[in-house]
């Protein structure tokens, strides 16, 4: 029986193909699930991308809001997994975790449970004032979705989003964490919204290294990375390269 607390470490390169980066974890899934593959984590910085739910796709505003998204550098994409639009770029990471499991469907909202606040204890471990929960406003909204408060107090942000894809045999559980460069983040996702005729208050887009208190360490990708990994060992996980 498969170890599903040893994860193998695949530190991926971007291709510059938002859809390709895409399709290369669904590809991991399907090995995952057809034994040919143990567990394993996916981490990549992404090139800008625009990744919309098959719900945006549907609108009548999606043209438009794919153009906008474009036209300021982000590749606009249409993902398998739920959700609402969301844009990513290298100041962000990408973490896929895949698990073989016979009854994947079993525990999927305790998944997601469990890992916003794993993402929320790494995030605190950086200085950053990190929970769960939907804030009002917020891009691709969700219950577990896990945000950050400025030092102040004055303003809550999303610094993380998850989202599943289950097939037979095996899970993939996805995470876009923001680690660095709110401002192209917030244009982006603003005009998208707009376009799609969805709720968004611009304020929440954010990032970890904004909300870190005056004089302490700016989280980059590399520190969050560090400190996840951290915080999956702590949860019992042993990954390696």
């Amino acid at each position: 029986m498969t170890d599903s607390t040893r994860l193998s470490l695949l530190r991926d390169h971007a291709t510059g193909d938002a859809a390709a980066d895409l399709d290369r974890s669904l590809g991991l899934l399907r090995e995952v699930a057809a034994g040919h593959r143990g567990p394993l984590l996916r981490v990549y910085t992404p090139a800008p991308t625009l990744a919309f739910g098959q719900r945006d796709a549907r609108l009548p505003g999606f043209e438009a809001a794919s153009a906008a998204a474009a036209g300021l550098g982000f590749a606009p994409v249409v993902r398998s997994a739920g959700g609402r639009a969301a844009a990513y770029h290298e100041g962000c990471l990408i973490i896929d975790q895949i698990q073989p499991e016979a009854e994947a469907m079993k525990g999927h909202q305790a998944r997601f449970a469990r890992f916003g606040e794993l993402y929320a204890s790494a995030l605190a471990s950086l200085g950053v004032d990190a929970a769960v929960g939907e804030i009002p406003g917020e891009y691709c909204p969700g219950e577990f979705s896990v945000h950050g408060t400025r030092h102040d107090g004055a303003a809550r942000v999303k610094l993380v989003g998850t989202a599943q894809r289950v097939v037979a045999g095996a899970w993939l559980f996805s995470s876009v964490v923001v680690v660095s460069g709110a401002v192209p983040l917030r244009e982006v996702t603003t005009r998208v919204y707009e376009e799609l005729g969805l709720a968004l208050d611009p304020a929440t887009v954010g990032d970890a290294a904004g909300l870190v208190a005056p004089g302490a360490p700016v989280p980059t990708p590399t520190s969050a990375l560090e400190a996840i990994l951290a915080t999956w060992a702590e949860a019992g996980y042993t990954i390696g390269e």
